[in-house]
């Protein structure tokens, strides 16, 4: 098992970042995520026709990149960072479905769609769907199929953090096609799901620390910066251990994905109770550390915030990841 970054990889997440800066900054993600797409849709073409982000755990043989999960979680704790709203996740986690359960004939039709940037997503329960209402490959797990749906109504589900979109779906009359094993598919996209929200709260948590010590070395009380003070440095610091220990979890789980491991499925879990937890933590002391500023509009911890409580709600609860580990 590696716990660092190969250096293609760390040079596909410098990659990432760097557009990142430059496209989804603050100013950008606002009116993205309240666009009627709910995602900057030019941002999304140039990830997937520059970089590829869409295409990196497809095969060669359906025009994909033909890496690994771990190549996409690097980008997805890019993603994590900034706040983006992203279609990357549900197309993640649908591709990773259909490459579990999928037929020979359903992988060959589909997956050049998704790896050219088409959004995918696929419907675990009855529950609102992640990008439900702008996939254009809808999956969905019924028993023991996993079906393609084509002309599913689609209804926007207003959701806390606007940078997640979900939709609620009524299959009546809507053209239903089974295309390979729902078991398969289901156990391969609640890994995933769970693996790729622990990327997604690394990156974000990172930019919550990294927020908190940049405004305790600005904001001064006393004559002096408030992050001189020993208790404040305290705080930092834990958080610091904390994103980092999450960031190891998170790799591990990531590769331990990519290569099929045994312990896959500890190793996901654990990393997901462990990493949306720090998001958590990590977003509270963003908010408290930033004082009365933090709870205005145009400050970005409200979005920090948000989006931490959000992702443990996508693929499961800290405490219920907790559960499965101590199974």
């Amino acid at each position: 098992m590696r716990f660092a970054l190969s250096e293609e990889q760390a040079e596909l997440a410098v990659t990432v970042r760097a557009l990142l800066d430059r496209r989804a900054d603050s100013a950008a993600i606002r009116p993205a995520s309240t666009a009627p797409g709910g995602y900057d849709e030019a941002l999304w073409a140039t990830l997937c026709e520059q970089i590829g982000v869409a295409a990196l755990a497809v095969p060669e043989e359906h025009d994909g990149v033909g890496a690994t999960f771990l190549e996409t979680a690097v980008v997805l704790e890019e993603l994590g960072r900034t706040i983006a709203p992203s279609p990357l996740l549900a197309t993640t986690v649908a591709t990773e479905a259909l490459l579990a359960g999928g037929d020979e004939e359903a992988r060959a039709r589909l997956l050049p769609r998704l790896a050219a940037g088409e959004i995918g997503t696929i419907a675990l329960d009855d529950g609102p769907v992640l990008d439900g209402d702008r996939a254009q490959v809808l999956l969905a797990v019924r028993g023991d199929d996993l079906v393609e749906v084509t002309g599913a109504r689609a209804t926007w589900a207003e959701s806390m953090d606007q940078s997640i979109r979900l939709a609620r779906l009524d299959l009546a009359g809507a053209e239903i096609a089974r295309v390979g094993d729902g078991a398969a598919a289901r156990e391969r996209a609640e890994l995933v799901g769970a693996a790729a929200v622990s990327a997604l709260a690394v990156g974000l948590a990172d930019r919550a620390l990294q927020m908190t010590v940049a405004y305790t070395k600005e904001r001064v009380q006393f004559g002096r910066p408030i992050g001189s003070f020993q208790a404040l440095k305290h705080r930092m610091a834990d958080v610091l251990a904390r994103v980092e220990l999450a960031r190891s979890a998170s790799w591990a789980a990531s590769y331990a994905l990519a290569e099929g491991a045994d312990d896959v499925s500890f190793l996901t879990h654990a990393a997901a109770a462990y990493a949306l937890e720090t998001a958590q933590l990590a977003a509270s002391e963003c908010v408290q550390l930033h004082g009365g500023i933090a709870i205005t509009w145009e400050h970005d911890a409200h979005l920090v915030f948000k989006r931490a409580h959000a992702l443990g709600q996508l693929y499961g609860a800290p405490h219920r990841h907790r559960a499965a580990v101590e199974l």
